[in-house]
């Protein structure tokens, strides 16, 4: 793992995506990735050649105000000349979730891995919308239909299967709300979470605030 702890997330992240060129990226929902994705449509990047997908979706139309889709497509997707492949969470989340392995296989083919996979994580160390104890964790699916108990809703997710393949993940973690997580993570003290099972190459983007409980 690569932590970089940085004064603007943002210019971080545009800064890293335009250095390792991907051509194939799973993007994550949030506050924090908005704000990196709306500076990112000015990056040099091969938006004709690059395929963006969603590492997790709730299970609402596009046009929803909590849809990943959306949030994405405004800050980025609507800008760029790139290829865009939602999950389609107005289906039934488990006919969803097949729909999009089977488009995830037809764009990368069935051992191909993305290059980039864009993550968050939660104040409970879910990352995606793998949560703690859930058997999506142990899928050998690429995509998984979940229950977010904890936000009463069905969610469509990619597993651990296939983000741990891709080249290269970066982590996203802003606020003084993710210090205790990031920290336990980082040191090794909660193996269990969902996020310490994120594996290979692995680039952590922090604020100050997030970063404050890691040994300096």
């Amino acid at each position: 793992m690569r932590i970089r702890v940085c004064d603007d997330l943002a210019a971080a992240f545009v800064e890293e995506v335009t250095k390792s060129q991907p051509r194939t990226v799973a993007l994550a929902g949030g506050s924090t990735p908005r704000r990196a994705y709306e500076r990112l449509v000015e990056a040099d990047l091969p938006w004709e050649s690059m395929h963006f997908f969603f590492g997790d979706e709730r299970a609402v139309g596009p046009d929803h105000e909590r849809s990943n889709y959306r949030m994405a497509s405004e800050a980025l997707l609507s800008h760029v000349p790139a290829h865009a492949h939602r999950i389609r969470g107005e289906e039934p989340p488990e006919q969803a979730a097949e729909l999009y392995e089977a488009e995830l296989q037809d764009v990368l083919g069935v051992d191909g891995p993305l290059d980039l996979a864009v993550l968050g994580v939660g104040t409970d160390g879910h990352t995606a919308s793998l949560f703690p104890g859930s058997p999506a964790l142990e899928s050998a699916k690429w995509v998984e239909a979940v229950w977010s108990e904890s936000q009463g809703e069905h969610r469509i997710t990619l597993t651990l299967r296939i983000l741990n393949a891709a080249r290269l993940k970066i982590v996203l973690a802003s606020g003084a709300d993710k210090a205790d997580v990031i920290a336990g993570w980082v040191g090794g003290r909660a193996p269990e979470l969902p996020i310490a099972r994120v594996e290979g190459d692995v680039l952590l983007l922090l604020d100050e605030a997030a970063a404050a409980g890691l040994e300096k």
